[in-house]
């Protein structure tokens, strides 16, 4: 097991306060744009995270009144259009599991979104567990304005999970912006709140997921990703076993014995 709280990374700011671990991009004099730097540094954030024992929760933030502007066009697309096919696949590739390991984490991940979430920035707030947005939140999923097609980092089979298809379709073709308002309606932000409020409201959500059963809500965020892929008998079959194992922890005893003594129970993630 790792202790993550000593992280200190150069591309993005870090802290981890009462087992939730807060991120912000730190380029605010441009709308906090991402690097390959950063990419690297976020994918591997995320990778090593599986193993902390002390991070229960992540919380992206805005910094400077936004959240993402995506792939910076000087340090990032103007490279690219030098690369040859070899190279720029193991740039996508690596982009990609920057998604993968926010998945594949362990850790529920709370999107905080103010201003732009645009191009990467967007797919940060959709490979999110839970999205809270302000109603001045600009959303983009903009790669067919730069030449590229929509399918980047998982878009095409996260974001209509999300809004659904034909929603998703109109994203991803055009390009526009989602305002903050349809994003709520459509189901991709799980709500709206005044930007003053906007941290405490995200953190008090992950101070509420953290106070929980741990190690159960590592297990529910398995599913919800592994069951995207598997017909109806598998995933109630697997969710037979990851409940037979959860019934294994000591928080599933320390909430029996809680209800019985009629109080409320205190969960110790294991």
């Amino acid at each position: 097991m790792s202790a993550m709280a000593r992280l200190k990374p150069k591309h993005f700011l870090w802290e981890v306060d009462g087992r939730v671990a807060k991120v912000r991009l730190d380029r605010p004099e441009r709308k906090n744009p991402l690097t390959f730097d950063s990419y690297a540094e976020l994918r591997d954030m995320f990778r090593e995270l599986v193993y902390a024992d002390d991070v229960d929760a992540v919380v992206f933030l805005p910094n400077g009144g936004n959240f993402c502007s995506g792939g910076d066009v000087h340090d990032i697309i103007g490279p690219l259009v030098k690369m040859d096919m070899k190279q720029l696949l193991a740039f996508t590739r690596m982009t990609g599991d920057f998604v993968k390991a926010m998945l594949n984490c362990g850790k529920p991940i709370i999107s905080a979104v103010d201003g732009v979430a645009v191009g990467a920035g967007a797919i940060i707030a959709m490979a999110s567990d839970i999205r809270i947005a302000t109603p001045e939140a600009k959303t983009a999923f903009l790669f067919t304005r730069v030449g590229l097609a929509g399918c980047d980092m998982g878009a095409c089979a996260i974001l209509p999970r999300i809004i659904g298809q034909g929603r998703a379709a109109e994203l991803l073709y055009t390009g526009r912006t989602m305002s903050a308002a349809e994003g709520e309606r459509w189901g991709f932000y799980n709500r709206l709140v005044a930007a003053a409020a906007l941290e405490a409201d995200a953190l008090d959500m992950a101070a509420r997921i953290v106070s929980g059963p741990t190690f159960a809500h590592g297990i529910t965020k398995t599913q919800l990703n592994q069951e995207w892929s598997m017909g109806l008998d598998q995933a109630i079959e697997a969710e037979a076993q990851a409940q037979a194992i959860c019934m294994q922890t000591g928080d599933f005893e320390r909430a029996y014995k809680a209800f019985v003594a009629k109080e409320k129970p205190v969960f110790e993630g294991d």
